[in-house]
């Protein structure tokens, strides 16, 4: 097959054309080429999204599969569609499970388009999710595979959530952890993801799915990572989440956060059914099996470097102090 990946330099979409090119297919990706190179055996053509005629070069090209790992843009999901829906027998887009804006009854969020005028913040990302779903739909229906992605892990995971937790682990000592006994953890390790999406080219596979690995209870996770990765020693801190809140420490990511760890609000996050992903060829890997490569790729980079996600050595003290 001749697949395009509108992409291929970073995480999902590198990970993608890495499985593609293992697999024996001609693999060209359509990107800046700022954020690295694509993996060994893929071309690159150079792409700029936001510049008039970003697919001039690749005009009269034929794919077998366009791969759309478009984050943020209607328009670039648009021009893509315009340039090669047409001719293309099966189009994946990358959407997100944040196109819920009530997870106990599925409603989506109100559609958004691009304004340039509004700074993009997270809460305009689901409805521009959906805004771009519905351009698939209309352009493509009946060979599009939209793919609801939740959390993602595994690594080179450029958001340092999950990774946080094997390189705390394996630093060792007393590890504040949230004590959170009804919280649910869903998370696809961007390996088993990628072959999913590349199955999928290959196999036709059309539809919409939540695109994430099966419940499990949340500290029932961070064991099992503790497990796999935690210098002997370890003890694990339960905090509970009024303490947390009233320290200011953050749920999800970002600075002085507990990744992947959800307010009771926001907890049908990870709580969605991935059963139609599993029976059309979705296949996951044991969390510990994540964790240890994530520890590897964290280690390559520094279990002491600033992270853009997780508590600092100095917060965690603050907490320990807290509640000893």
């Amino acid at each position: 097959m001749k697949i395009l990946v509108l992409g291929g330099t970073v995480f999902l979409s590198k990970a993608v054309t890495a499985e593609a090119v293992r697999r024996g297919h001609e693999v060209l990706c359509g990107a800046r080429g700022a954020s690295g190179a694509v993996p060994e055996g893929a071309r690159l053509v150079s792409i700029d999204r936001d510049e008039p005629g970003a697919y001039d070069e690749l005009a009269g090209e034929r794919f077998d599969a366009v791969i759309d790992v478009s984050k943020y843009s209607v328009t670039w999901v648009r021009e893509a569609l315009r340039a090669f829906g047409e001719t293309t027998p099966h189009w994946t887009f990358v959407s997100s499970i944040s196109v819920y804006a009530d997870h106990a009854t599925d409603e989506l969020h109100p559609a958004l388009e691009d304004d340039p005028a509004e700074e993009f913040t997270s809460e305009r990302y689901g409805g521009i999710k959906v805004a771009s779903e519905n351009a698939v739909n209309e352009a493509v229906r009946g060979r599009e595979f939209i793919v609801r992605a939740g959390l993602i892990t595994g690594p080179d995971d450029p958001s340092d959530r999950f990774g946080y937790w094997p390189a705390r682990m394996a630093r060792g000592g007393r590890v504040v952890v949230p004590d959170s006994p009804d919280l649910g953890f869903q998370h696809v390790d961007v390996r088993d993801l990628a072959r999913w999406i590349v199955f999928a080219a290959e196999e036709r596979v059309t539809g919409t799915f939540d695109s994430t690995g099966p419940v499990q209870p949340f500290q029932m996770a961070i064991g099992e990572i503790a497990g796999a990765t935690a210098a002997p020693g370890t003890q694990l801190v339960p905090v509970g989440e009024d303490v947390l809140e009233r320290l200011e420490v953050n749920p999800w990511s970002g600075p002085r956060s507990l990744p992947l760890w959800l307010p009771r609000a926001w907890a049908g996050m990870v709580g969605r059914d991935v059963g139609r992903a599993l029976a059309n060829g979705l296949r996951t890997r044991p969390l510990a099996e994540t964790a240890l490569a994530s520890l590897e790729y964290e280690r390559g980079l520094g279990l002491d470097r600033p992270r853009k996600a997780g508590l600092t050595e100095q917060d965690e003290q603050e907490v320990l102090t807290a509640v000893s």
